[in-house]
């Protein structure tokens, strides 16, 4: 009988080449020591590096309308889906929230073999998160000053954790992806005619350690037993510029036809880090990630739009440049390619539709408004069949929203306890507090994946995949 030491030509099914049989023949002992893991890792087809869907929903009023709101950008969150909206943003505003993300991922392999994946738990911790603070200059003495407002937001706007078994069908290529990426976002807008406003931002993308590993994180097993992780992370700078044009006035001067276009930039991340073993270093790596352009349209209409409420339809397209992502190509620091990875993903678009019915005055709760809302969203998938990595949830998407918001004027009453302008202190009293809550269900249609061999052959399968998101965000204004 063989000893099961002894390999000749083929590993696991992975064809090897000379030079790793000899090193495979000379190991000094059957555990497969770190030599021979890092023959292996280095020639033996590998999978992608980080997996970077976009997050939808960076602001949970926006999420509810199935983030069609670049035309209407009306409260903090036009920080990031129109920068020109903050024109229309009075004093000092603050909001803040966040996303929980969970749901199953199913695999069904060719032999009928099963595999359920899931967000590394329930809900992927911690959780994507939006801040956004915007200041109008309005009244500070300065008339050059009147028109602008001023911004900052930090968001995680790509990734979410992935996690499948260590001994599922295709662990030889993917068990865990993370990319906890931060999107530092300073910004301005720009009044520049009555009807027509201006917006601009830069993207800092950056890595922290506040947030997950405080890098992008990839892990598989191979061989088997052995778990293989690379890791890197960067900054890199991007920027977004937008337009707000209020084609169509009612009686009373508020717009009732509002077009948009955003612009947001590529950004590229070369992400240096390492390659561990079962958590001894291999050796230094990088990688190049480009994240998409971005181009979106919007037209929001208000058939209704009065003193005492307000019903908004609207269409947002985005363009997503993923032809971006060609290959993720490791290599050492000095530039030698260590291995190629070529990707070919597929530039989409995305079609999103909103809706909002806001009634802005109560007889029974006076000083107070409150608002019910609903969206679709139709995404197309990126990534072929021949790159698919099960890390990246990638088949064509829909996306049914919902939620709802209320927001607490200076005299609404906060359960009968107080008002709601006297809830801080100071020059801190806000003049209004709101509430947004949204949820999500994003419905990926079954996919069956085919043609890969060798190491990829256990990606094969049909694949159906749900999540469901819930949105928070609290808004302050002064």
């Amino acid at each position: 009988m063989r000893n099961a030491c002894s390999i000749s030509g083929r590993y696991n099914g992975v064809v090897l080449n000379a030079r790793s049989q000899f090193i495979l023949r000379h190991s000094s002992i059957c555990g497969l020591p770190l030599l021979v893991v890092l023959a292996i890792t280095t020639w033996c087809s590998s999978p992608t590096f980080a997996q970077i869907p976009r997050i939808q929903g960076q602001g949970a009023a926006a999420s509810g309308m199935g983030n069609a709101f670049a035309a209407q950008a009306d409260n903090p969150s036009a920080l990031h889906y129109n920068p020109a909206g903050m024109a229309q943003l009075r004093g000092v505003q603050i909001m803040a929230g966040g996303l929980l993300v969970g749901g199953p991922m199913d695999h069904r392999s060719q032999d009928g073999t099963t595999t359920a994946g899931d967000h590394d738990g329930v809900v992927a911790w911690p959780p994507p998160a939006h801040t956004y603070v915007t200041a109008n200059l309005q009244g500070l003495g300065m008339p050059l000053l009147d028109k602008f407002t001023v911004g900052i937001g930090v968001t995680t706007p790509f990734g979410s954790e992935t996690r499948w078994p260590n001994t599922g069908p295709f662990s030889a290529v993917a068990t865990f992806s993370a990319l906890p990426l931060f999107d530092i976002k300073p910004t301005f807008a720009y009044q520049l005619l009555p009807d027509l406003s201006i917006g601009a931002g830069v993207d800092i993308y950056t890595f922290s350690g506040l947030f997950g590993e405080g890098h992008a994180e990839f892990q598989r097993i191979f061989p088997p037993g052995n778990k293989i992780e690379l890791n890197g992370k960067d900054t890199a700078l991007g920027f977004n510029i937008g337009t707000l044009y209020t084609a169509l006035r009612n009686a009373d001067g508020v717009p009732i036809v509002n077009i948009a276009v955003v612009y947001r930039s590529q950004a590229t991340l070369h992400l240096d880090g390492v390659q561990l073993a079962n958590g001894a270093k291999v050796r230094d790596t990088t990688t190049t990630l480009v994240l998409p352009q971005v181009i979106t349209g919007g037209i929001a209409l208000w058939p209704i739009r009065n003193a005492e409420r307000e019903w908004k339809l609207e269409l947002n397209v985005d363009y997503i440049g993923w032809k971006s992502v060609r290959n993720l190509d490791l290599r050492q620091p000095d530039g030698t390619v260590i291995l190629q990875q070529p990707q070919n993903w597929k530039s989409t678009y995305a079609i999103l539709v909103g809706t909002e019915y806001r009634w802005l005055t109560m007889d029974r709760f006076p000083g107070w408004e409150v608002a019910v809302r609903g969206g679709y969203s139709n995404l197309q998938s990126q990534v072929p069949d021949s790159t698919f990595n099960p890390a990246i949830p990638s088949a064509d998407l829909h996306i049914i929203s919902t939620g709802v918001g209320w927001i607490c004027k200076e005299n609404g009453s906060f359960f009968g306890l107080t008002t709601c302008g006297k809830l801080g202190v100071g020059f801190l009293k806000p003049k209004t507090v709101g509430v947004d809550l949204s949820y999500q269900v994003s419905l990926y249609e079954p996919r069956t994946v085919d043609g890969n061999t060798g190491i990829r052959a256990g990606v094969n399968g049909f694949y159906q995949n749900t999540a469901h998101t819930g949105g928070l965000s609290v808004r302050i204004g002064f």
